[in-house]
């Protein structure tokens, strides 16, 4: 019997009686890939050969000492911290295994991460977690990261480290989860389609059907339409009318840039709004527009207004995807979250779009 930095080394033919310290993988290709041996199993006479066939000339016996943690147990602590428990809508799929275990959506939502508590969690070294990029849109029971503890054998004070770099990622009171996924309401949402040429009747819109199959990805529903002519005085009046309907999001498109026939923005100055932004570092979708506005009569909230330019006619994804979900999720926009959004806001113009499986965005 052999030993190393706490870990006994056992001859297999050697090890029976002995509890098995670690899961043992068996590949058999094209047909299996899994564990044949789970941790804590006692080897007996029948799994020598097994063992043999796997490749296994020795099994470890470990001796762990009151300052260190098995894999699976440090992988247990370090989910739970990440995952605030799990009360964040993200939960474990299955028990550690190997060290690792595979986070998975708790519903449907947008996932979140607050990378800078991420970027300190792996910092610590012998840990690690990966995961989806923040403000996915994701669906229940979707992986979403996976958490390990890298050796076999690892410090308690490391695990402590990482467990407290997760759990002091927020402010006291006002802790939140790394990792979480937010649940995002369904919309009621009211549409102005702008422009004197489809108010007129000279050409047929295309911004509806655009609008439409947006909102009903989100299991949404428009409670109402209208078509303005360049007036902003109209526009504003019809974004009014639809807030006064129940319209909890509010949808114009197009008349958003410099020609001055252009008047959606002066249209949505004269609303009672608390907030205006006005342009974004996406591409495409720089002139995109979202204000916030007091809702009619004694509504407590603000109604999402966002401003579709010309863009999301003819581009199959732009700036609007990137906002829609997070404000459907409850989430402020303002000036450096849209500024923020530079980096990765460079839509490729692939010949076959792919998003949200694609580098814009993220």
């Amino acid at each position: 019997m052999d030993s190393r930095d706490g870990i006994k080394i056992v001859p297999v033919r050697q090890a029976v009686g002995l509890v098995l310290a670690h899961d043992i993988t068996e590949i058999r290709q094209g047909e299996f890939k899994g564990r044949a041996f789970k941790k804590g199993h006692i080897v007996t006479e029948q799994d020598i050969d097994h063992l043999e066939r796997l490749g296994k000339e020795h099994l470890y016996l470990l001796d762990i000492r009151d300052d260190e943690l098995h894999e699976n147990d440090a992988a247990l602590a370090l989910a739970t911290a990440l995952t605030g428990n799990q009360t964040g809508g993200v939960s474990f799929r299955a028990e550690p295994k190997e060290g690792k275990i595979t986070l998975a959506a708790q519903r449907d939502g947008l996932f979140k991460v607050n990378k800078e508590a991420l970027l300190g969690f792996n910092m610590v070294g012998e840990v690690m977690c990966a995961t989806l990029h923040t403000n996915t849109v994701v669906a229940k029971g979707q992986t979403v990261g996976g958490v390990r503890a890298i050796p076999l054998v690892i410090k308690k004070d490391l695990v402590d480290m990482a467990v407290n770099a997760a759990l002091d990622s927020t402010p006291e009171g006002k802790r939140t989860p790394v990792l979480t996924v937010k649940e995002m309401r369904r919309p009621k949402a009211g549409v102005v389609i702008t422009g004197n040429e489809v108010y007129t009747g000279k050409i047929q819109d295309s911004f509806l059907p655009v609008a439409r199959n947006k909102i009903k990805q989100f299991n949404g529903a428009i409670v109402g339409q209208y078509f303005a002519p360049d007036d902003e005085v109209f526009i504003a009046e019809r974004l009014m009318e639809l807030a006064a309907q129940g319209a909890d999001l509010l949808i114009t498109t197009g008349g958003l840039s410099v020609d001055p026939d252009d008047v959606t923005a002066a249209a949505v100055r004269r609303l009672p709004v608390t907030d205006v932004f006005y342009g974004t570092a996406v591409l495409p979708g720089a002139m995109f527009l979202i204000a916030y506005m007091k809702r009619p009569g004694d509504g407590d909230g603000l109604i999402p207004i966002l401003c579709m330019p010309a863009c999301g006619m003819y581009h199959k994804i732009t700036v609007f995807d990137m906002v829609l979900p997070r404000v459907l999720a409850g989430e402020y926009i303002d000036r450096r979250a849209l500024a923020e959004m530079g980096h990765g806001g460079l839509c490729l113009n692939c010949k076959e779009c792919r998003y949200p499986v694609c580098p814009f965005g993220k």
